[in-house]
């Protein structure tokens, strides 16, 4: 396996990875290191210009391939950092799904953690499932599915879903995806989603909470560099 556990542990790693993204992550938008389009086009008009870099997620250390047009095609931005600082450890076993994959940070750390946990990482952008899925192979993870998402099955059913959502696709977008796969948590499962403030993270709590109505609860989980961590639980 590519990766390797980190000595210094989650925690240590993460406030140092908050740190170090925070000064750069306020152009992280639409075209942030897209190479000048939206990161959620499905297919990228940029050169794809491959980029190998070395990460740690959660305390794992492993080496990935990012390029242009995908989100965030230079680092692990900040958002992503704060939600995999701060969401639980997710179940060693079931199924599990990473909402908007971008190059597969969130994937990779699911799969690192779990190496049971049967995952799946979804993306519109072509480019971005085919990144996931490389560098899941690359770090020995076979249990992650990197694919486009009307190729997840539809009576396929979530334990866990941990995603930093495309906001950039505006409000109206922003709702309809995510009301197409948080139904789709199984009983007892739990999302996590991280949303920044200034962008209507706080707004989109009680709206979950009345979407979503009956049999869920809509909470929030975390907060850190002006982002929340949206906790959405579905009870049994």
């Amino acid at each position: 396996m590519a990766a390797s556990k980190a000595h210094h542990g989650v925690k240590a790693h993460d406030d140092k990875q908050e740190n170090s993204t925070s000064r750069s992550d306020k152009s992280d938008m639409g075209k942030s290191n897209t190479g000048g389009e939206q990161y959620f086009a499905s297919t990228p008009q940029s050169a794809d210009i491959r980029r190998e870099r070395k990460v740690t997620l959660r305390g794992y250390e492993a080496t990935v391939q990012t390029s242009n047009g995908v989100f965030s095609g230079n680092r692990v931005d900040l958002g992503t950092s704060v939600l995999l600082r701060h969401a639980p450890m997710p179940p060693q076993r079931g199924t599990g799904l990473d909402l908007g994959c971008g190059w597969g940070p969130i994937a990779l750390a699911l799969g690192f953690e779990s190496p049971e946990l049967d995952v799946w990482a979804v993306d519109i952008n072509e480019r971005a499932a085919e990144l996931t899925g490389e560098n899941a192979k690359a770090n020995g993870l076979n249990h992650v599915h990197a694919v486009s998402p009307d190729a997840v099955p539809a009576d396929l059913t979530f334990d866990v879903i941990w995603s930093n959502p495309p906001i950039r696709i505006g409000k109206e977008a922003l709702h309809n995806l995510l009301m197409a796969w948080l139904p789709r948590l199984d009983n007892d499962g739990a999302a996590y989603l991280v949303v920044q403030k200034n962008l209507g993270s706080d707004s989109l709590i009680p709206w979950l909470a009345q979407a979503l109505g009956d049999g869920y609860t809509v909470s929030k989980y975390a907060s850190s560099k002006g982002y929340r961590v949206i906790e959405v639980l579905r009870q049994a």
